[in-house]
């Protein structure tokens, strides 16, 4: 009898009563879980049939369990699917039965018998190593102790939701843990970072599918972010784009404009410099997201979001380089999009001491 964890993919899958017609609906729900043509299923269930089962570990530090709670309503695959027959989770704080030593074992086992080949996702961020060890323990370690004794031998990281990948609400000003992003940590693993407050589920689930289907991390941008999910802004996406574009907003959350459905921009929206799968992907199985309930995005996806100004303010922009140097980049209803993006990249953390708030009407002066 061959061991579960010696099955692989297919085989397991199999085992569950999936029949070859229903793995190849699977294949094909995976091409589009990834933003890849149809036309990839075949490759897709060639490479699923042959791969193996990974190990995860997953690691929570400072956390609200949000990223946990969003990964609960995945539903392609389902948490039970991903759990019982893509991976196998082999550690994870809120889900797993052990608790006390029995839990901290079965993270050692995983370690020395995936040895190399374990995937380690993180959520939530780590006071850094000349931090009080005492700001976030686990089992009377510190947080940053278990990440690195954790990823030594790991194959790959994912650093889950906006606190692990860029250090997100614990590391707001003041910062009175010192916390720290995992890629401020670790320098010597791919790291993929798959940010959101918390992270749409599809896109956790289908950063792991890639993995399994091609054994390697998805193309990431410049924040180390997947492409697929990350690579337009919500403001390029978003059905409320035309209003935009005519010049259509609310002015408060109760006027004409709201009820109409008009852009969200003027009320505070961060969709021109926020990049992110919401607007197509949505929430709770596709079926709505926060524009589409009326308020605006927070950009929450975005480094220093909880530093970037008030959530009800206009985007805002460095003093350094003004309105009309973003402008200058590109046509109109791309300009905003697109300059904040190239900007935000290239200025990074310096920026964001010198911001002001641009209104709509002075983009629309120099337009």
């Amino acid at each position: 009898m061959r061991k579960r964890s010696d099955k692989t993919l297919g085989e397991s899958l199999r085992d569950h009563g999936l029949s070859r017609r229903g793995f190849l609906k699977l294949c094909a729900a995976t091409a589009s879980l990834m933003a890849l043509p149809p036309s990839m299923a075949p490759a897709i269930a060639a490479a699923l049939e042959q791969a193996r089962r990974p190990s995860v570990i997953w690691l929570s530090f400072q956390e609200c369990t949000g990223c946990t709670e969003s990964l609960t309503r995945a539903h392609a695959p389902t948490l039970e699917d991903l759990i019982l027959d893509f991976i196998s989770l082999d550690y994870h704080h809120t889900l797993q039965a052990a608790s006390g030593e029995a839990a901290e074992a079965a993270r050692l086992q995983a370690m020395d018998e995936n040895r190399g080949q374990y995937l380690v996702i993180v959520d939530g961020s780590i006071p850094g190593p000349d931090a009080n060890p005492g700001f976030s323990t686990v089992a009377g370690h510190s947080n940053y102790s278990i990440l690195m004794e954790t990823v030594e031998h790991a194959a790959a990281v994912i650093a889950v939701g906006t606190c692990a990948a860029f250090g997100g609400l614990p590391q707001a000003r003041p910062n009175p843990t010192g916390a720290m992003s995992v890629m401020d940590l670790v320098r010597d693993k791919p790291v993929i970072n798959v940010p959101g407050c918390p992270p749409i589920p599809m896109v956790i689930t289908g950063v792991i599918a890639h993995y399994l289907v091609f054994g390697r991390l998805p193309e990431l941008d410049g924040y180390g972010r997947p492409l697929a999910f990350y690579g337009q802004s919500i403001h390029d996406r978003c059905y409320r784009r035309p209003f935009y574009d005519k010049g259509l907003f609310a002015e408060s959350f109760d006027d004409e404009g709201a009820k109409q459905g008009w852009c969200l921009y003027r009320l505070g929206c961060k969709g021109p410099t926020t990049y992110n799968a919401c607007a197509t992907m949505k929430w709770n199985d596709g079926t709505s997201w926060p524009v589409e309930a009326g308020h605006p995005c927070l950009g929450c996806s975005e480094p220093q979001f909880w530093d970037a100004g008030g959530f009800y303010e206009p985007v805002s922009v460095p003093l350094t380089l003004g309105p009309a140097t973003l402008l200058g980049a590109g046509a109109a209803g791309a300009v905003v999009g697109g300059g904040l993006a190239a900007l935000s990249r290239k200025k990074g953390r310096d920026a964001a001491a010198t911001r002001q708030p641009v209104t709509v009407d002075e983009l629309e002066q120099k337009l």
